[in-house]
């Protein structure tokens, strides 16, 4: 049997197509694997700022001892048991700050029971509940006991007793 010789064009018969698969393959992955690239390490490179700035920002964690208190609710008879540590924005005896036992522990531990106090037990079981109590924490540490620096509030215990 007598084969027929290519026409010009038709790329040579199987080789032609193997390399006509293979152009068409490195030109559809090419741009998705640079595009894939481009972003991990753009969200690399935006990761890494982030966290050092939420290095900078806490120096120094303050435990406090944990806190009972009775809730808001109408009933009366719910109670939080709530363990927090305070992140500073610097260590205590730095820059002519105090000791942690000359600090204001006794404002601090006010505050926070007078914000505890006002909470209800069906708000402090939600995510949403429990991110308002540290934003409302932070806020009246800063504004009762500013010389402390706290930047965030960690809760080392959360127990609603309904």
């Amino acid at each position: 049997m007598v084969q027929a010789a290519p026409k010009q064009g038709e790329g040579g018969g199987k080789w032609g197509r193997d390399r006509w698969r293979r152009g068409v393959a490195a030109a559809l992955l090419l741009p998705v694997a640079a595009g894939a690239a481009w972003y991990l390490l753009r969200r690399s490179a935006s990761a890494a700022p982030q966290k050092a700035k939420a290095a900078s920002e806490v120096r120094a964690v303050m435990h406090l001892e944990p806190f009972l208190v009775n809730l808001a609710d109408p009933e009366g008879d719910k109670y939080l048991r709530i363990g927090i540590d305070l992140g500073l924005e610097e260590e205590p005896g730095k820059h002519g700050r105090a000791e942690p036992s000359e600090m204001p522990i006794a404002r601090t531990r006010d505050t926070i029971l007078m914000i505890l106090t006002t909470c209800k037990s069906d708000a402090l079981l939600t995510p949403a509940g429990k991110a308002k109590l540290k934003d409302d924490l932070t806020q009246a540490l800063r504004e009762r006991a500013p010389d402390l620096g706290v930047r965030e509030i960690y809760f080392t215990e959360f127990l609603v007793q309904r």
